[in-house]
């Protein structure tokens, strides 16, 4: 067996989905089975059980899962200690986190890690923030900057950074819903806020959120529509389709803030925690802790 047959085993017992895991490694479905099943002749039993509809993992599966863990990470920890001796830490660590993340939250960490380790390439992988737990956990990169979950797995380790306060936006131009909003008196009282059309995240932290919010105030919400990420709320507010909530850190890096207003309301909207996750395990890598490290100093005065 070799490095690259124990990392496509790891993903997929993730995974637990052939199509998913080839995507991931840039490999296709049949070849991911062909390298789980070199591995299952290699080892003398299944570490799978699959049929057409699902795919997990055997008693053995499970058992091998803990050993191809641990190989993977001395592996990378070995290499990483004898780049210490030779010279400086060198490598490649990936990151994934929102657009809006990356210049609001992963640029302070990257003056302070581009300092201490000019030998380190980042490999940055931007998308919803709601997807950055989910590709941590299934080990496709090596650290997120995200919003805490309110339940976390055991095998997450979680570091907050800052805190941002969740903000509801109005749009800022003449149209039908800035309209109704004036008529209120621009005061959006639950029955206002329930007949006025919501643009939501269509998961993730801020929507929970949103949601126990919605609870407390007794309010049953309007959905114009549920989009990917805080960044297309702005957007669709900024046309007039409707209302919605970001948080602040989003409405502050957006282009199009002008064309938004926020009204405050009552009780307040909640905070969201913002932070960098990784698998417990791989703080063991000198790379990923040097992430990890940076992070801590660039943030411990803000918090």
């Amino acid at each position: 067996m070799n490095l690259k047959e124990l990392q496509t085993f790891i993903h997929l017992s993730q995974s637990l989905h052939f199509g998913r895991t080839g995507e991931a490694i840039h490999l296709s479905a049949s070849a991911v089975s062909r390298s789980v099943m070199r591995l299952e002749e290699q080892v003398g039993v299944s570490l799978f059980e699959r049929d057409n509809r699902r795919v997990q993992l055997t008693a053995a599966g499970r058992e091998f899962l803990r050993y191809a863990e641990q190989a993977v990470v001395n592996w990378q920890s070995i290499i990483q200690r004898l780049h210490v001796h030779s010279e400086t830490l060198q490598g490649e660590l990936g990151l994934f986190c929102s657009v809006t993340a990356s210049y609001s939250v992963l640029s302070n960490i990257l003056e302070v890690f581009r300092q201490r380790y000019p030998a380190i390439e980042l490999k940055l992988h931007t998308g919803d923030q709601a997807d950055a737990i989910e590709r941590i956990a299934e080990g496709g990169e090596d650290l997120g900057i995200t919003a805490k979950p309110k339940q976390l797995s055991p095998r997450l380790q979680y570091q907050e950074l800052t805190r941002s306060p969740l903000r509801l936006l109005v749009p800022n131009i003449p149209c039908a819903v800035n309209e109704q909003i004036a008529a209120a008196g621009e005061v959006l009282s639950p029955q206002i806020l329930a007949s006025l059309p919501f643009i939501l995240p269509e998961r993730g932290v801020a929507r929970t959120l949103i949601e126990q919010w919605f609870r407390q105030m007794q309010i049953k919400p309007s959905v114009y529509a549920q989009v990917s990420g805080h960044e297309a709320i702005v957007s669709t507010v900024a046309l007039g389709l409707g209302i919605g909530v970001v948080p602040e850190l989003v409405l502050a890096t957006s282009f199009l803030r002008e064309r938004v207003r926020v009204i405050p309301v009552e009780p307040a909207l909640p905070m969201m925690e913002i932070g960098v996750v990784v698998l417990q395990q791989r703080l063991s890598n000198p790379l990923v802790k040097a992430f990890w490290d940076c992070a801590r100093s660039s943030y411990s005065q803000r918090i």
